[in-house]
């Protein structure tokens, strides 16, 4: 995932350079447990949910919604998961398929 912010980091044990072992890693996207990961794929996912059609709840910024007619689908990003419902199982499987 893209970063916004500038993320270096030292060489993990095992992968040091025997000719340059004090240079340090200037990451081009986040990992998985850096404390910039979870904003950047916050933020990437968030802008998916826009693109395709959602609106974020004023309740929370974590909450989306996209109304079929008179169906809806609700979409909660919490964490690292996504957890949805919907009014009808066919919404869930639409949304399942775009994700």
């Amino acid at each position: 995932m893209d970063t916004k912010e500038e993320i270096c980091v030292e060489q993990p044990p095992g992968f040091e350079s025997e000719t340059l072992p004090y240079y340090v890693f200037k990451l081009n996207k986040s990992l998985y447990g850096l404390k910039e990961a979870p904003r950047a794929w916050y933020e990437k996912l968030s802008s998916f949910l826009l693109k395709n059609g959602f609106e974020r709840e004023k309740v929370g910024i974590t909450l989306f919604r996209k109304n079929y007619d008179s169906q809806l689908l609700l979409v909660q990003v919490y964490m690292d998961d996504i957890i949805f419902g919907a009014t009808h199982k066919m919404l869930c499987e639409i949304f399942s398929k775009l994700m």
